[in-house]
């Protein structure tokens, strides 16, 4: 299939082991496409050029960092700034921007899971990136949650709830565009612009009940966004009424090739061996 993303926040949904990783480290140039073409902000990554101006539009959040465990919250954004080729007082600034003041002494192992998770995401954005990949974020928050045994209106839930609201709005203020991952559609549904889910390799959009993804657009383009072209070509259209039309994200472009069935040799139809009982 051939499919595009554009600016805005895109959700992605699947139960574990689904690929959502797997597709992920695709988008960000850590994992090569066996097959077809991947183009990010139209560089194609298969050239030298391409792969360096494309890796330097991207942020990338992976699901565990757990390798950085030992470092404070300022030293991993500084780090992460040295590896983007970024200022210190860049990451510094970011660090001020995530609210990470008080936490920057800290060690990541010792932070609460929201606070980690606004520690990964300046990491991530330190050089400001066009695109931002986030896999699993709430991850942790929401095996915070799991431990209490008082249902959905304990306390692990309400917490769960007031952190996923405080951090929604900075996570969609952080890139143009912004790919999100989670393995239930609740997490996603509500608040991202677009919402798709995997299974068994197959992408199917969903209904979003946010109001950012409606707003300022006819039912037209609303029947036109979750429409399929023709040969099953997944179309995605960017821009509100009113504003001017944002320039097409192509992230990613995948095309896969088809395979010619095998052909099976026919069964030959013979007399029975030797010594064969009839019928056998």
């Amino acid at each position: 299939m051939t499919f595009g993303i554009p600016e805005g926040v895109v959700g992605l949904a699947g139960p574990p082991g689904v690929g959502k990783s797997t597709l992920l480290a695709t988008f960000a140039t850590l994992r090569r496409p066996n097959a077809g073409a991947l183009h990010v902000l139209g560089h194609d990554i298969t050239t030298a050029t391409g792969l360096r101006t494309a890796r330097a539009v991207i942020g990338y959040l992976p699901a565990r960092f757990s390798r950085a465990e030992h470092m404070t919250a300022r030293e991993f954004v500084e780090y992460a700034a040295y590896y983007k080729r970024t200022s210190v007082s860049a990451a510094h600034s970011m660090v001020r921007r995530l609210e990470l003041g008080e936490a920057a002494g800290t060690e990541l192992a010792l932070l609460p899971p929201d606070v980690r998770l606004r520690a990964g995401l300046a990491a991530a954005c330190v050089h400001e990136p066009r695109v931002l990949l986030l896999d699993d974020p709430f991850g942790d928050l929401c095996a915070a949650a799991e431990p209490w045994p008082t249902g959905v209106d304990g306390p692990g839930r309400h917490a769960l709830t007031a952190a996923m609201a405080e951090l929604i709005p900075v996570l969609r203020s952080l890139a143009p565009t912004v790919v999100v991952t989670a393995d239930a559609t609740e997490t996603l549904s509500g608040w991202c612009d677009r919402l798709f889910t995997l299974a068994r390799g197959r992408m199917t959009e969903q209904p979003t009940l946010s109001a950012a993804a409606r707003r300022g657009r006819s039912a037209a383009d609303r029947r036109g966004e979750t429409a399929l072209a023709p040969q099953g070509a997944l179309t995605a259209r960017a821009g509100r009424a009113g504003h001017r039309r944002p320039a097409r994200l192509t992230l990613p472009q995948i095309t896969l090739p088809r395979l010619p069935l095998p052909q099976l040799p026919r069964p030959r139809s013979g007399r029975p061996p030797a010594r064969s009982a009839p019928g056998v």
